[in-house]
């Protein structure tokens, strides 16, 4: 019988946030079409979205379960 670990998915789309989550804070702020305050948006976004692909892919898996 197979374990249930062994038929879950293992990509959990992080790796996809991460590459997001940078090019958003590469890109956004150099558009001189954006207006100042949406910059520090995009900086917290990125921030945001990054942090989160980097949770997903790379701290969800070794956190130790109880």
């Amino acid at each position: 019988m197979v374990h249930a670990e062994h038929n879950r998915s293992k990509n959990s789309g992080g790796f996809a946030l991460i590459i997001f989550g940078a090019l958003l804070l590469f890109l956004a702020p150099q558009e001189p079409v954006i207006d100042a305050g949406l910059n520090v948006v995009a900086w917290i976004g990125g921030l945001l979205i990054g942090g989160i692909g980097f949770y997903l892919k790379f701290v969800r898996g070794r956190v130790k379960r109880a």
